[in-house]
């Protein structure tokens, strides 16, 4: 695992550019090669049908100015292999497999010194959705899952063990509707002692998670967890992105991160996306949130490589003055 000394991954992107560049959306990209994702695994579907593309996905978001691979482990539990008649050992395969595809991909991009010029090594960051999408019903954009915060724990702590064991530098617990998720998710982080992890959140609006705490509230939570190095907002829509970041830095000095979708809506009684999320207007809005205060920006559903090469040449060009 890639650590400084105070354990941040970041602080080696953060020194070289400013701003860490994180990926954009892996299904999405994966079904613009021609995958079909319509099955409850989405892309870990991928992991055991064409793992080769998914190496592609990740080489392609280093090569449009991505310093960090978000897995294709979103959506893999054991639960929802075993569903599919997978054993426990193969499923904890899989996990890792997901992990060494995106190593790979970061190793043959680093290994051609003109990819290093003004860079710190990339990292690999493990994804781990929420208990909703095992469910693979819309419940990471709802929440009140029922759950107490320790049967939440009892569900995460296998798969963080599997994934974990595979060496990623760090963990993205993402899209998170609720509270007591993320609470549980930075509760048993202390269990694996050299683990480090951001937890971002899904929101309904300008202030509020998807089951509806407030995310100010939310971030105040985490801010004892010195194993959480960044905190922030994906899956969400981009005109709620600077308030709520204003909401984030008022209640946490730690890094913000944002990915949030493209900016097109999705409508989901007829399972299609409507309007346009271009790359250079995706890219003058980073622009703001780095100045809101986002250190990590990257983009979430409906972005692909061609809105991270805008962002990475756009967002880094227009840093804001030093204090």
């Amino acid at each position: 695992m890639t650590l400084d000394a105070q354990g941040n991954p970041f602080a080696p992107h953060l020194a070289a550019r400013g701003l860490v560049v994180l990926d954009g959306a892996l299904a999405t990209e994966l079904e613009s090669r021609g995958c079909d994702l319509n099955d409850p695994l989405w892309s870990a579907r991928v992991l055991i049908e064409a793992p080769d593309l998914i190496r592609q996905v990740h080489e392609d978001y280093f090569a449009a100015g991505a310093d960090v691979a978000t897995t294709a482990s979103y959506q893999a539990s054991f639960e929802g292999f075993a569903r599919r008649g997978l054993s426990h050992e193969a499923s904890r395969a899989l996990m890792a497999r997901s992990i060494e595809l995106a190593c790979e991909a970061r190793d043959r991009f680093w290994s051609d010194p003109a990819h290093r010029a003004g860079r710190a090594r990339p990292l690999v960051a493990a994804s781990v959705g929420p208990y909703g999408a095992m469910l693979a019903d819309g419940s990471e954009y709802r929440g009140h899952y029922g759950l107490s915060e320790q049967q939440l724990m009892d569900f995460h702590r296998p798969r963080l063990a599997a994934l974990l064991a595979a060496g990623p530098d760090l963990l993205a617990c993402e899209t998170l509707p609720c509270l007591d998720e993320a609470l549980a998710l930075a509760r048993l982080l202390p269990e694996f002692p050299s683990a480090r992890a951001w937890i971002s959140f899904s929101c309904r609006d300008g202030e509020h998670l998807c089951q509806g705490e407030p995310l100010a509230e939310a971030v105040a939570a985490l801010d004892a967890c010195e194993q959480v190095v960044a905190v922030g907002i994906n899956c969400t829509a981009p005109e709620h992105i600077a308030s709520l970041l204003a909401c984030a830095r008022a209640a946490t000095s730690r890094p913000l991160l944002v990915y949030p979708n493209s900016g097109e809506h999705y409508d989901a009684e007829h399972k299609c996306w409507h309007g346009h999320g271009q790359a250079g207007a995706f890219a003058d809005m980073a622009r703001d949130w780095r100045r809101a205060g986002a250190s990590l920006i990257g983009g979430c559903c409906r972005t692909g490589p061609e809105h991270i090469r805008a962002l990475s040449a756009t967002a880094m060009s227009d840093r804001p003055e030093p204090a």
